[in-house]
């Protein structure tokens, strides 16, 4: 199979799809892989590491998009991109087509075959191709929350892990999956007081147990919700229903129960975000503020850290990829039911469930899409 990779074209995207070391396990598969020139720059991968393992650089995305039988990918297609997919062609990338319906129109309108690495899922439950890059964010928004903090930034002057005689920051983190345990993490290493709120009280149990006492746990409900907001100086939401938009959490009227300067850091802003109030950001103008609390809702919060991004989620698409390639799509999914789970979008159909009803369109199945 030809495997192609372009250039992130999303702002501040310095990630790639393809790492050289990736590529370099295709081609000793037999298969060719074509790379737009620059394509791994921003994540420290030139062009001459690409060609050292085998791969052939083309100097446009319209070139690669031509000529490649899969596209590789980090985001989800941008407008330009979408233009340039054909009927039979396979995109392996993240997606989040359920607050995105111009993009899931688009996907239909093209006749590609598109699996989207959030919604693949494994034999324990897990998103495997969204948990390396949850990990990266989630132990990215504390770090990113204490900068917002910051007066000149806007917020409230609160120092994280605060000082002899000065309490620390108070922060809430909403949802204990992959990106709530990492953000913990960070959060009570930097020395704040935090909370997980999350409704699965056995993952709740496993919190209190791996930290030790050292944060609290509560189990997540609105009234619980509102009745912390006053006391906390940064809210984390971290909650996801694979494939479906995000609940919204905390409603506009809900931000006058906040500190002023407060901060609110939505990581599930690319399924639309958890607060009422989230709309997406870049690493460019990261933050903005409604009734006096800070919002940070960058989309592409691991593209901040391109290197070990990348490498991080090419450890995991590889063994997907090599499937793909090697057996082709169908029969890669036929063999694989944790791989068809990631089929959003087959030759005209929806065929994720979560984003038919999010959008209000119609779906089928991915066992029936096989058939097509």
């Amino acid at each position: 199979m030809l495997i192609g990779c372009p250039k992130e074209i999303k702002p501040q995207e310095f990630r790639v799809g393809l790492t050289p070391a990736a590529a370099g396990e295709a081609i000793a598969r037999g298969h060719s892989v074509i790379v737009e020139t620059n394509a791994g720059i921003g994540a420290g991968f030139t062009d001459e590491d690409y060609v050292a393992i085998g791969a052939t650089v083309l100097d446009t995305a319209e070139e690669v998009f031509a000529k490649a039988d899969m596209i590789v990918k980090v985001k989800e297609p941008q407008a330009v991109e979408r233009k340039m997919l054909r009927e039979g062609q396979l995109l392996f990338t993240y997606l989040h087509l359920a607050p995105d319906p111009e993009q899931t129109k688009d996907l239909l309108d093209s006749g590609c075959t598109a699996i989207a690495y959030e919604t693949v899922t494994d034999r324990h439950g897990g998103l495997p191709l969204l948990a390396p890059m949850s990990e990266v964010a989630g132990r990215l928004a504390p770090q990113s929350g204490s900068w917002a903090l910051q007066k000149a930034n806007g917020g409230s002057g609160v120092l994280m892990g605060g000082v002899p005689g000065v309490r620390p920051a108070n922060v809430a983190i909403i949802g204990g999956g992959v990106v709530g345990a990492a953000a913990a993490r960070v959060a009570v290493g930097m020395g704040a007081n935090v909370t997980v709120l999350d409704r699965s009280v056995p993952r709740l149990s496993y919190l209190d147990d791996v930290f030790m006492g050292r944060l609290t746990t509560q189990y997540s409900d609105m009234a619980g919700i509102a009745e912390l907001l006053p006391r906390m100086d940064m809210v984390i939401g971290a909650v996801l229903i694979p494939g479906a938009a995000a609940p919204k959490l905390i409603s506009r009227e809900q931000l006058s129960l906040m500190k002023p300067g407060s901060v609110l850091v939505d990581v599930a802003i690319d399924q639309g975000g958890c607060f009422e109030t989230s709309k997406a950001t870049t690493h460019a103008e990261p933050i903005y503020d409604v009734d006096g609390i800070v919002h940070y809702c960058v989309a592409n919060m691991p593209g901040a850290v391109a290197r070990t991004s990348t490498i991080a989620l090419g450890n995991a698409t590889i063994p997907f990829m090599l499937a793909l390639a090697g057996k082709g799509w169908k029969q890669a999914c036929a063999d694989d039911e944790h791989l068809l789970n990631g089929l959003n979008v087959h030759a005209g159909k929806l065929t994720y469930a979560a984003v038919g009803e999010a959008l209000g369109l119609d779906y089928i199945s991915g066992a029936d899409a096989l058939k097509i």
